[in-house]
């Protein structure tokens, strides 16, 4: 006899998964707070379930204290492994996202700064092998934007800044921890879909996501010479406080609406992908760009 599967089905409408509607989001100052948004983000804290993936290994995430980051952090927790949580100063933030690492029966060390900054840069790295004796993961995710009307409002200052957070930062993150690293070591680092279909708005923002991406597939090469794979993530529209703290008004209220699920993705949905490509699931990636974005990839 035939089996009836018409009532064990587990499968929902991805369209639905996230809220539509953001209209109600008051612009916050940045670098913005998880507390300050409506409707709140989902990190996947009661969703994502581990299956010991990354069972004690050590993982430096920058940006953790909210947004992807602490979706990623989460998510790294429940797969098995101790977290570092790189943040700014959104302490209030910072420490949910230690909290939710800890629920989880994981360490969490929480270093707050600037990673503009070269040598705070080295001294999260030096402070995660002094606290842990090795890492393992290495996600660089925190990033700054801001969205202007055009080329005449971006000040230089502002321009560095964004490169200095975004890129320089990977880079001397990448280069401090690389030499910590034993064969099986991975770098994750955080592109968008602005490397590949730019808004003129973000025209600080938009160009160090394609250097990040240019940046990913060149150490990969230099990185699997010592055993450690380094591949991307380029998400599309995601619902985070970078979001209603740079972004005009007018678009953070349609923000997600041009994606194919007219809507922004959650960072619970994101995650997902960080953990595979820290995985030993993923043995044979490296150099690449994994995209997320609503079905808009331009590529």
């Amino acid at each position: 006899m035939a089996r009836d599967y018409s009532n064990t089905t587990t499968t929902a409408d991805p369209r639905n998964k996230g809220a539509k509607d953001v209209s109600q989001q008051k612009p916050i100052a940045p670098p913005g707070t998880e507390q300050e948004m409506t409707p709140k983000p989902d990190h996947g804290e009661h969703s994502y379930k581990g299956y010991g993936r990354l069972k004690d290994r050590v993982a430096v995430i920058t940006g953790a204290d909210s947004g992807i980051g602490r979706a990623v952090a989460i998510a790294f927790a429940r797969e098995g492994a101790d977290i570092v949580i790189s943040y700014l100063n959104e302490n209030e933030d910072a420490k949910e996202t230690e909290k939710w690492v800890k629920d989880a029966g994981r360490r969490a060390v929480r270093i707050a700064g600037d990673i503009q900054n070269e040598q705070h840069c080295l001294q999260i790295i030096e402070r995660t092998y002094g606290e842990f004796g090795r890492l393992d993961v290495l996600v660089n995710n925190a990033a700054f934007q801001m969205e202007h009307e055009g080329i005449q409002e971006f000040t230089t200052e502002e321009f560095e800044r964004t490169f200095r957070t975004n890129v320089f930062a990977t880079f001397w993150l990448s280069k401090a921890a690389l030499p910590k690293m034993r064969a099986g070591g991975v770098i994750i680092n955080t592109s968008s879909i602005q490397a590949y279909d730019p808004s003129p708005g973000l025209l600080a923002y938009a160009p160090t996501k394609a250097a990040i991406v240019g940046l990913t597939k060149a150490l990969s090469k230099a990185a699997i010479k010592q055993g450690v794979r380094v591949n991307a993530v380029a998400p599309g529209p995601v619902w985070t406080p970078l979001v209603p703290s740079t972004l005009k008004p007018d678009h953070v209220k349609k923000f997600g609406q041009n994606s194919l699920f007219e809507r922004p993705a959650q960072p619970a949905e994101i995650a997902p992908l960080y953990a595979f490509l820290a995985s030993d699931d993923s043995s044979y990636v490296t150099g690449e760009v994994f995209a997320a974005t609503g079905g808009r990839t331009p590529f």
